[in-house]
């Protein structure tokens, strides 16, 4: 039998939580104060944007969702929005797999993922007091920030 590989599976399973707030936001919209940034790997054949897009960003790239974004679609393994880049407005495909962190800043709500493999630690993400992206191992467990590292075993 081969070896359980619980980083992936739980890595799965937080992509699921993404996929199922992409599409309540596809359905409701966003509500109050709710907005996502989403980060992902622009570097890979899976993920669909315009060149000069891509040239921009090589690497990778985040994107808002909060008031301008248009027909947002949820597929088993992907997602697609249209977004304003510039006044023009370009379309987006987006795998899971190669998502990077998911992010609402309204309730300091983030996941970091590993885009090409499951990575030996997972960091969590939160926002600093003015707002700002701040990675950090959580030692209070007052932000709704999921780690592995609570779960793993010690050596």
């Amino acid at each position: 039998m081969k070896e359980l590989d619980y980083d992936l599976l739980i890595q799965d399973a937080l992509k699921q939580v993404v996929k199922e707030a992409l599409k309540i936001a596809a359905i409701e919209g966003l509500h109050g104060d709710h907005h996502f940034y989403i980060t992902f790997r622009t570097d890979r054949n899976d993920v669909k944007m315009p060149k000069h897009l891509r040239d921009q960003h090589p690497d990778e790239v985040t994107i808002v969702l909060q008031h301008q974004f248009w027909d947002l679609k949820i597929e088993e393994n992907k997602f697609s929005v249209t977004l304003s880049f510039h006044g023009k407005h370009e379309t987006l495909v987006v795998p899971y797999s190669a998502l990077i962190s998911f992010m609402d800043p309204s309730v300091k709500f983030g996941l970091q993922f590993s885009p090409d493999e499951p990575s030996e630690e997972m960091m969590a993400m939160t926002l600093d007091s003015e707002g700002e992206l701040k990675s950090h191992k959580p030692t209070d467990g007052k932000n709704n920030v999921v780690t592995l590292d609570s779960f793993r075993k010690k050596k």
